[in-house]
């Protein structure tokens, strides 16, 4: 008997230090700052709530069963010949396929409605931010084509403006994430995936690899920076005070090199088929690297990345 008490008071103590203990947990997914996150937001709720539909009658009538069917109640009906009752199948498995059925609709519905490939549909009467993020060991490259700079290991752009992100990977499978903004999606070597979001206010958000890729992924992590147009501005300008150029067969052979725990590195002048590049790198059949160059056709890297998925 002492001993089950101590059990019963050691429960009792761990359910009360349980707030306390996941007080340090992050919450990012629940307080998202982007379009998208706060739509998987209400996704994941509105699964939650109708599960909850099936789960909290079942653990109420598991309590109240245990209770009424004790051994020392007395007064409880005694059925041995008992076996089956139509009402109780119907209702069992009559409620639970609806539930199945209403989130197959609502998951489906919301699962196309927020394909990273697809453009995202806002207020904002400014065209996307076209940005190309490659993986590689163990950090982050980001290259702004219209701007023509680059970066390791931080992204800039306007907050209220949609960013679309071509991704790609330098190496072996890495998952480009910024989990307050919502949606990660695979960044694979000679693959061209695409994610599109947006910021809905500003601020500095954490950015990282969801996919273990070796030694270094608990390093492999970024800022995004969401800012007003004219700290965007001044933003690239910075970066394109760096005076550091960035090509193919110059300094990216450097940067591809494993290294951890990479500090943020400016590139003032980037070839401007760099990314293609890097896809045509991944390509089969292809034995040299630099066969095309860097003055490749600009559709190019679209037609390497389809045939790589093929």
């Amino acid at each position: 008997m002492r001993e089950k008490s101590y059990l019963r008071a050691l429960g009792a103590v761990l359910l009360a230090a349980l707030p306390f203990l996941l007080s340090g947990c992050g919450g990012a997914l629940m307080d998202p700052k982007g379009q998208v996150g706060e739509e998987q937001r209400v996704l994941i709720f509105t699964a939650f709530a109708l599960m909850l539909i099936v789960v909290i009658p079942v653990i109420v009538m598991t309590l109240l069963f245990a209770y009424r069917y004790r051994e020392g109640n007395k007064d409880a009906t005694y059925k041995p010949n008992w076996a089956h009752s139509t009402a109780i199948e119907v209702v069992v498995w009559f409620i639970p396929c609806v539930i199945i059925a209403v989130l197959a609709v609502l998951t489906w519905i919301t699962s196309h409605s927020l394909d990273p490939f697809k453009p995202l549909e806002t207020d904002s009467d400014q065209p996307p931010l076209e940005v190309q993020a490659v993986s590689l060991d163990w950090k982050w490259l980001f290259i702004y084509p219209e701007q023509g700079v680059a970066t390791v290991n931080e992204v800039a752009f306007p907050a209220n403006r949609p960013v679309s992100f071509q991704i790609t990977s330098g190496t072996v499978m890495n998952s480009f994430w910024i989990p307050t903004l919502g949606s990660q999606i695979y960044a694979m070597a000679g693959m061209d995936s695409r994610l599109n979001l947006i910021a809905n206010e500003q601020g500095v958000f954490d950015g990282r690899s969801s996919n273990y890729s070796g030694a270094g992924f608990s390093e492999m992590e970024f800022k995004a920076h969401a800012m007003s147009e004219d700290e965007f501005k001044a933003w690239v300008e910075k970066v394109k005070s760096a005076d550091q150029p960035l090509s193919y067969e110059g300094k990216y052979q450097e940067l591809e090199k494993p290294s951890e725990a990479d500090p943020v590195q400016y590139f003032s002048d980037v070839s401007p088929n760099l990314y293609n590049n890097i896809l045509n790198g991944f390509r089969k059949g292809v034995e040299d690297k630099g066969e095309h160059g860097e003055n490749s056709n600009p559709e190019h890297g679209e037609r390497v990345s389809a045939e790589a998925v093929e």
